[in-house]
């Protein structure tokens, strides 16, 4: 598989910038690997480095005690008086995401006319030849390490540890050390961070095969060699760290790079195979280096390499961490948004893929992040809300979770519904692997507490109230931005309550959860016959935005559908429709098409592909980026694009399969393999305007709802057995 073009991507020069450098993690390190032989730089990242700078002690605000007067002005017609509900701080972002430093090696080279720089999505391998060497370069799930292996018949390179990059502060104190060993070389980088004693240190070991190796400080100069291995590894720390253990425990590895990658293949090779997706395209295109390929954005060998890559890039961004909204990687200090965890559409829509594109890593890397962070969570509860349970912060660097990011126009702290949308892809993991997590199970017991003790207001029908309540990143266009009633704050507590009771069944709290669900009110229905994005009266729609969390009901929830509810589903659809792109973001077209896709609305989820692919929205490493024409940096179309493939090819719920719901017009054939379901089969999928064919291999016995163009039927499938389905019609 990995000499098919489409599990990975060439180029016929160097990159020339960091953004358009190879890619690879491990969900911890990372690398950009420019892959030039003259004057080689490969990025060194890694998740945990944040840059402190208030952050680190930043709490929410206090403000529980001012609660139930807001809820009172809210509920009287104070449509502004949520902007005063605040401690009076600025605006505060997270601790910013950065880079370690750079890994430099400078050498001649001869003849670069055989130049060629590739990326093999099987293995995780950066690898750069040319006619007088070749560079190899990935990090190790098995070992936790960036592995470089230069081969030459003579190889003459200076290396060193190079913390100049884009944005470094000119206050950041730097020490190098550098020591001849046996082997090769040590050398180390460490870096304090200004009015910190929070510092990172880098450690690379040199193991030179052949040649002479001398000290060049703060380098090293390799001449005559045969080989250079390179292992390398970035910690961040409080204090001094022992560099001589952490060279140590680098010198106790294998020293071979075919032994190390074996290690390391042994679970990323399984993991990035699991799921393949193959558009019949055009073998002349598909081996196209990739700059030429994303010139050809109606080319079905563009979405299946797109596809390929953002499958490689989310489970090489996951590990310790999900993605960032850069992944794993950046190769400035200014990385834009902090390089944060954004809970209010961006993490989730990078994940949502995940449970049904069979990367369990993935969710894994998810749970990490949540369980870690739950002291938080509770703190903002009591916090801002005075009530027991969870609630998860819209932004995060990875070690704080606390709510201390909003301001007058962006309210976040008022944000609720983050909780339920992070578990979501936890709890579609469980069903599709038949088996409830019971710290799953846990944390969704604390949000329904909270919600427990926020939802006490009532409206004069007698259903409960979501006050204050804010739909991300909206207002309402005759109020303020702390609201009543937002669509997808309603969805994620009915949603949040009844599966919270279903993972503890038959309990007194189970039975509370769904009688508060039970009280919730209905979503509203606009002038325009379109699902509100405020159920409370006289709150009217403000339409052009990139966001569209009104329609959580639709998806990632399967509270609105076509089959269940095709009233509510019409007016949804009519909501989507009136929705503007506002800015073009990436992740608002691809979120678009990702409710398109539930809505059965083909032409629509083209329409928000071809928007992303023709607005030259990807790099030539092909990380996205966050607005057209490559500006700024940012993995939300990387790794959300596989999701609304998979959405418009395959749906399913415990109960459900829905087959070819919405297939783009520019994918008239192709071959789906590997799809999770949530009632526990795997879908192999193959669909030409001929008909289609399905073999679906269960691993429980059940009967679910079989949905295709045909219309409804039911399935009865046996554990163990293979059913296979054919549709004359798609």
């Amino acid at each position: 598989m990995s000499d098919t073009p489409v599990h990975g991507t060439w180029e016929p020069e160097p990159a020339a910038r960091w953004e358009d450098a190879f890619l690879t993690g491990n969900g911890r390190h990372g690398a950009l690997v420019h892959g030039d032989p003259g004057d080689d730089r490969i990025i060194v990242t890694h998740h945990t480095l944040v840059r402190p700078g208030g952050g680190e002690r930043a709490r929410p605000p206090r403000l529980a005690d001012r609660l139930p007067a807001l809820q009172d002005r809210l509920l009287a017609g104070d449509t502004t008086a949520a902007e005063d509900f605040t401690d009076g701080r600025p605006l505060q972002w997270v601790q910013p995401f950065h880079p370690a430093f750079a890994i430099r090696l400078r050498s001649r080279v001869g003849d670069r006319r055989s130049y060629r720089r590739r990326l093999d999505f099987t293995t995780g391998e950066a690898i750069a030849r040319c006619a007088d060497r070749t560079s190899r370069v990935f990090v190790s799930r098995a070992d936790d390490v960036i592995v470089q292996h230069l081969t030459a018949v003579s190889l003459t390179v200076d290396v060193h540890l190079d913390p100049r990059l884009p944005g470094a502060p000119a206050t950041l104190a730097v020490g190098h050390g550098a020591l001849l060993t046996p082997q090769g070389a040590d050398l180390s980088l460490r870096a304090r961070y200004p009015g910190s004693d929070r510092a990172c240190t880098g450690v690379t070991v040199l193991a030179v095969t052949g040649g002479r190796t001398t000290l060049t400080p703060p380098g090293a100069r390799i001449e005559g060699a045969r080989a250079v291995l390179l292992l390398t590894r970035v910690r961040r720390h409080r204090g001094e760290l022992d560099v001589t253990a952490e060279t140590r425990a680098l010198r106790e590895l294998p020293s071979s790079y075919d032994v190390l990658l074996g290690r390391h293949l042994e679970r990323h090779r399984t993991a990035y195979t699991r799921v393949t997706l193959d558009l019949g395209a055009d073998p002349a295109e598909r081996a196209l280096p990739g700059s030429a390929l994303l010139a050809r954005p109606h080319s079905p060998a563009l979405l299946e390499r797109l596809f390929a890559a953002g499958r490689y890039h989310l489970l090489s961004s996951s590990g310790l961490n999900p993605p960032r909204l850069t992944g794993l990687w950046t190769g400035t200090w200014d990385t834009a948004w902090s390089g944060a965890f954004t809970h209010d559409a961006n993490l989730p829509l990078q994940t949502a893929s995940a449970p049904a594109a069979a990367l369990p890593e993935v969710t894994d890397a998810l749970a990490s992040l949540m369980h870690r962070q739950l002291p938080d969570w509770r703190e903002n509860a009591r916090a801002v809300f005075g009530a027991r349970g969870v609630v998860a912060p819209a932004h995060s660097d990875g070690e704080s979770g606390h709510s201390y990011h909003f301001s007058r126009e962006y309210p976040l702290h008022l944000w609720t519904a983050g909780a339920d949308w992070l578990l979501k892809a936890l709890v579609d993991h469980d069903d599709i692997h038949g088996e409830r997590d019971a710290r799953t199970g846990a944390v969704l017991a604390e949000v329904a507490r909270f919600y427990e003790d926020f939802l006490i207001r009532t409206d004069a029908d007698g259903h409960l109230v979501v006050v204050p309540s804010y739909s991300p990143e909206n207002r309402p266009a005759n109020a303020s931005w702390g609201a009543i009633n937002a669509a997808m704050d309603l969805s994620a507590a009915r949603h949040a309550l009844r599966t919270a009771a279903a993972y503890h069944p038959g309990t007194a709290d189970a039975e509370r959860w769904l009688a508060l669900a039970d009280r919730l009110p209905p979503h509203r229905l606009n002038a325009d016959g379109a699902l509100a994005e405020w159920a409370w009266p006289g709150l009217e729609d403000a339409y052009d935005h990139r966001h569209l969390s009104h329609l959580y009901a639709v998806w990632p929830l399967d509270e609105i559908n076509p089959y269940d509810a095709p009233g509510l589903a019409a007016a949804a659809h009519r909501a989507l429709a009136l929705r503007g792109a506002e800015n073009d973001s990436a992740h608002g077209y691809l979120h678009h098409a990702l409710i398109a896709a539930r809505l059965r609305d083909a032409d629509r989820v083209g329409r928000a592909l071809a928007a992303v692919l023709g607005g030259d929205f990807f790099h030539t490493s092909l990380m996205s980026a966050h607005y057209p024409r490559r500006d700024v940096y940012n993995a939300d179309a990387a790794h959300t694009l596989p999701a609304v493939l998979v959405e418009a090819l395959v749906q399913s719920t415990p109960d459900r399969l829905v087959l070819l719901p919405a297939v783009p017009p520019s994918c008239p054939q192709g071959e789906l393999r590997g799809v999770r379901t949530r009632f526990g089969a795997r879908v192999d999928l193959a669909w030409s305007p001929d008909g289609a064919r399905a073999v679906l291999t269960p691993t429980r016995t059940v009967r679910v709802e079989l949905r295709t163009s045909s219309g409804t039927e039911p399935l009865d499938l046996v554990a163990g057995e293979d059913r296979v389905l054919t549709l004359g019609t798609w």
